[in-house]
């Protein structure tokens, strides 16, 4: 009996050492985010203004990496996908306006979407596509992309179509089936929708922003929206995998884990610092707060205490990503790709400010990751984007982000109109 007494005394300390290490490596890779108070600064709108790459000027890589461009003089490459042979696929599309902003002096002007997805092939891996072809057009805002079952899918902003598909193909002409009708347009640029299938391919995923800023418009007209939907390959069986997530945009897979991971874009007229845009693991059935809390259990000032038993429900985000950074883009490194210091870490595309006093955002941020979980604070990967942070200037602004099958990273430049490679030297 004493031998089992010392036993179980020493099993004891050994699990409660082992809480404590986990403790202080929890405390390490997220630190509790302090908020200011709503309206602790003035709700601005500080619009950027591109003017475009220099000649010869491209963003900056940290030291032992080179950034050159993939493809140049694109319409608005906002989104890419590599296929599982190396396949390069843009999509290029246009925010519109379409009537989901408040006022009228909100509305953008209307422009032009090219609602077309390029084909981009380097075989020989020298970072230059030998091809760059047409391979889809005829869309409707086009964003996400997947290969399945022998079927090419797209998010366009009112619906997923698929296309029949053959590895390789460089053209597609058939006019494709509509298998999920989706709530079109959005607040701003909540157009977008974007996919990703499980490691099995029997279920894919969809992300569909909300279609205002904080339900101005009634939450009768959010059906649907400010969701992660989950589907079958055919488009039946949706329901709501996450909910509550106002712009859910990028999303991917942590290394070693079944953890989808998604990069949201959080409201706006709280202030300068109001409220964090976040990367976070997406729980099964979990409610992240919009439009009635943000970060976690705080009250929206402008919901008047609505709804206070979802706000007491709303699941704080793991990783804060600056306020008003408009992180898109998602890409884990899951091959080790780019050195070891970026093993299996989180790489986010930032695509800019528009309603913070001084510009941030405007970069490809990155979050190291150890064991499929954050292990330390955001940092800078891929910067150089603000020509002049006094004037607002900017020349350009990174959005999607991937890796190719060479190791490098893609990122798509959208008002710059390009496709950047980040590559080891």
């Amino acid at each position: 009996m004493r031998y089992k007494a010392i036993y179980l005394s020493m099993l004891a300390a050994m699990y409660f050492t082992n809480c404590k290490t986990q403790q202080a490596k929890q405390s390490k890779a997220v630190k509790p985010v302090e908020l200011p108070a709503p309206y602790a600064t003035p709700s601005v709108r500080n619009n950027s203004k591109v003017i475009g790459w220099p000649q010869g000027k491209t963003p900056v890589a940290p030291e032992g990496f080179t950034v050159t461009a993939f493809a140049e003089n694109l319409d608005n490459p906002r989104w890419i996908y590599v296929a599982p042979n190396g396949d390069v696929f843009v999509a290029m599309a246009n925010t519109i306006s379409d009537g989901f902003t408040k006022t009228a002096s909100d509305k953008k002007p209307l422009k032009k979407s090219s609602n077309t997805i390029l084909l981009l092939r380097d075989a020989d891996g020298d970072g230059v596509p030998e091809t760059k072809t047409v391979f889809l057009t005829g869309l409707n805002r086009p964003l996400g992309m997947l290969i399945l079952n022998n079927l090419f899918y797209v998010a366009n902003t009112d619906g997923i179509k698929v296309y029949p598909y053959t590895t390789g193909q460089t053209e597609i002409k058939d006019t494709g089936t509509k298998i999920l009708d989706l709530p079109a347009g959005g607040y701003n640029n909540h157009w977008t929708r974007n996919l990703i299938a499980n490691s099995d391919g029997t279920k894919i995923y969809v992300s569909v922003g909300s279609g205002s800023n904080v339900a101005e418009h009634g939450i009768e007209n959010e059906k649907r929206r400010a969701n992660i939907l989950e589907i079958n390959p055919d488009g039946t069986g949706e329901r709501i995998y996450a909910s509550g997530l106002r712009n859910p945009v990028g999303m991917g897979w942590a290394p070693g884990t079944h953890t989808l991971w998604t990069a949201v874009n959080e409201r706006d007229e709280l202030g300068d610092e109001l409220v964090p845009d976040f990367a976070t693991g997406v729980k099964e059935n979990g409610f992240y707060g919009w439009p009635y809390a943000y970060f976690g259990k705080n009250p929206d000032p402008r919901l008047k205490g609505e709804r206070m038993d979802l706000v007491n429900s709303s699941i704080t985000p793991d990783i804060s990503l600056g306020s008003h950074t408009a992180s898109l883009g998602l890409a884990f490194n899951d091959k080790n790709y780019l050195s070891k210091a970026y093993a299996g870490g989180l790489f986010i595309g930032q695509h800019g400010s528009w309603n913070r006093s001084v510009l941030t955002g405007y970069r490809v941020a990155f979050v190291p990751f150890k064991n499929g979980h954050p292990d330390g604070p955001v940092q800078d990967f891929l910067t150089g984007f603000i020509s002049n942070i006094s004037t607002s200037t900017v020349y350009g602004r990174p959005v999607g982000v991937a890796f190719a099958n060479d190791g490098s990273l893609l990122v798509a430049d959208d008002s710059g109109k390009k496709v950047w490679r980040v590559a080891k030297k």
